[in-house]
């Protein structure tokens, strides 16, 4: 069955769904903001949707992420007769194949082009290490990209190892003046989750060059993963 009404509680989903059929797209959370000109339904954030407003939309398929969202608003709609789709991405090769999974079995739509490219620019051997970074993703307290995330296994993939990837916390909290005697050749200060600036962020670290990169490059699926490796990879 072709999927005609789907509501996407994930950004990078919401992005990939509406590259295929944005009129198919009909509800979405206030932080899903590609493509920019996307009018849809919104129904608050990732960890507090409005479920009635979800149901009320009568959607065919939601779909959302383990990392994403809430297990209970999972149950809660599937309790209601909803039928939800979860996804689980930790590397960026499962995101490519959740995204053929997605659009071959589940909702029964077209292949996009960005996503055989995607397949090609990242889904190969691992280059040589480049350089070492620490990635901040929040202040106050300070947090970083650790083990088993699929920001870190991007980078990973664009010759940047993560100090932290051996880390027992996939985003550790961690004292700042330790991430600045990490030793890693750079800080990667994305502008999301938590909007880094050149006046927020940088002034912390004395010992470690710093540079500001694209929050959604670095930690979005999707469409956007064929940009990240253009842009990124310089």
């Amino acid at each position: 069955m072709t999927v005609e009404r789907v509501v996407s509680l994930v950004p990078s989903i919401t992005e990939a769904l509406a590259s295929v059929r944005p009129a198919a797209v009909v509800g979405a959370t206030d932080w899903c903001t590609h493509p920019p000109d996307l009018e849809v339904t919104r129904v608050r954030g990732t960890k507090n949707p409005d479920l009635a407003a979800v149901r009320a939309l009568s959607p065919d398929l939601v779909v959302v992420n383990k990392e994403e969202n809430r297990e209970l608003d999972v149950r809660r709609l599937r309790d209601a007769g909803v039928r939800v789709h979860v996804t689980e991405i930790e590397t960026v090769p499962e995101a490519v194949a959740a995204f053929e999974e997605l659009f071959d079995d589940v909702l029964g739509w077209e292949r996009p082009d960005w996503l055989a490219t995607a397949r090609d620019l990242w889904c190969g051997p691992l280059p040589a290490v480049r350089r070492t970074v620490v990635i901040p993703i929040w202040r106050d307290p300070w947090m970083v990209v650790g083990s088993r995330t699929f920001t870190g296994d991007l980078a990973r993939r664009l010759g940047l190892a993560n100090v932290y990837a051996d880390h027992p916390a996939r985003y550790p909290a961690l004292d700042v003046t330790e991430l600045d005697a990490a030793g890693a050749d750079v800080v990667l200060l994305p502008d999301e989750p938590y909007l880094f600036t050149p006046t927020d962020g940088p002034e912390a670290f004395t010992r470690t060059a710093v540079e500001l990169v694209s929050g959604r490059l670095l930690t979005w699926y999707g469409p956007s993963l064929v940009d990240a490796h253009r842009s990124l990879a310089r």
